[in-house]
């Protein structure tokens, strides 16, 4: 039988993790910047597609491709918009190929986002109808791209799903070297709600997503249990044997630590997962760091 065609728009880590899933349901095109990177990709078993999502004049490539889009693509890392989202939309939707019948109009997209969207909201719990607050200018860009998006999605009759996930972990995701180096983590009753998701759970939820997700609706995807950072830190540090890392006040930390750093300290929000469990009945292999951390 005939595969419906699969196009995916950056093909990172936790897509890669979900090709075995995929690359049976799918014949399945993936975007390639350079012939090394198009060459790592037939290697997975893609048909690789060279283009950049800098360069417009290349995105014709994609235009009436497939009918299935995951798009995992970050923003550019500059300005208050996700300009790469747009040029794709674009080109997209200016079709000028040489069989305008034979199209393969994009029907479903999943479209893997960040809780960052949410801003800061003070430890409190939070389910995807609260309003987006977005501080830093990386997730302002994400929002610019939701919205971009759903505009299109709207307009096209896409079904679109929105996949909001949070610090993406696995194996060698945890954050190492930052323990190694012995940075600091602020003291527990000043310190922040953070939340996570392992990545092969995210891989199988943008997969399910393609066939699940509710049309333009947004799911947050993550795990049963938020953390204070400090003591995600903890934990990572007990499970490669290292000390845990020195506690200070969040009045001393800007000296202490990076702007990057401070700007994921200053947002705090512990994110329900009711839409994950209920709507893509996503069960978690991993349901928290906790459980990860003791089976490894």
């Amino acid at each position: 039988m005939r595969k419906n065609r699969l196009l995916i728009i950056g093909c990172g880590d936790v897509v890669i993790r979900a090709l075995p899933w995929l690359t049976q349901r799918f014949k399945v095109y993936a975007t390639a910047r350079s012939a090394e990177a198009a060459g790592k990709l037939r290697k997975l078993g893609l048909i690789p597609v060279l283009c950049d999502l800098d360069q417009a004049a290349s995105l014709h490539r994609l235009s009436g491709l497939a009918r299935w889009i995951i798009y995992s693509a970050p923003p550019a890392g500059e300005g208050n918009d996700d300009i790469r989202c747009k040029r794709f939309i674009a080109k997209m939707e200016r079709y000028t190929g040489f069989d305008k019948s034979a199209i393969l109009t994009p029907r479903h997209l999943a479209y893997i986002s960040t809780s960052g969207v949410y801003g800061d909201c003070k430890g409190e719990w939070v389910a995807e109808t609260r309003p987006l607050f977005a501080q830093s200018a990386r997730a302002i860009r994400r929002v610019a791209a939701e919205n971009s998006l759903k505009a299109w999605a709207r307009s096209q009759k896409i079904k679109l799903a929105i996949l909001r996930a949070p610090g993406i972990y696995a194996r060698e995701r945890l954050p190492v070297q930052r323990i190694m180096q012995a940075t600091p983590a602020l003291i527990s009753n000043e310190d922040s709600w953070s939340n996570h998701i392992h990545a092969d759970d995210l891989a199988k939820a943008v997969s399910i997503a393609l066939f699940r997700g509710k049309p333009l609706r947004a799911i947050n995807v993550v795990d049963d249990q938020p953390h204070k950072m400090g003591d995600y830190f903890d934990q990572v540090a007990d499970f490669i044997g290292q000390p845990h890392p020195p506690r200070i006040s969040r009045q001393d930390a800007p000296a202490a630590l990076s702007a990057s750093l401070m700007s994921f300290l200053n947002e705090s929000r512990r994110l329900r997962n009711i839409r994950l469990k209920k709507e893509l009945r996503l069960k978690l292999k991993w349901p928290s760091v906790d459980f990860f951390l003791k089976q490894k």
